[in-house]
């Protein structure tokens, strides 16, 4: 495992230093263990969405997954009650 990265392009070396100030108070290596976290996240939620098995769900165009599941607001949302 390296102990050491260098990294000769200036720009990038720019890059590094200003999110270090930004964000980790000067600390450069926290700046670059930031970015490659947030890489490996990004990368660990672009699988699929139903598992292992690719294909296993089919949805139709058009149909979005995130969209709310309710037409109407919820009583309990609006602070109005049901009467039974």
């Amino acid at each position: 495992m390296a102990n050491v990265v260098t990294i000769h392009r200036p720009e990038v070396v720019a890059l590094i230093e200003e999110a270090a100030k930004k964000l980790t108070e000067g600390n450069q290596t926290e700046a670059v263990a930031l970015a490659v976290r947030r890489l490996l996240e990004q990368h660990a939620r672009s699988g699929s969405l139903f598992g292992a098995h690719r294909g296993s769900v089919r949805v139709r165009e058009g149909v979005d997954l995130t969209a709310p599941a309710l037409d109407v607001v919820p009583d309990a949302e609006t602070g109005r009650e049901i009467a039974r």
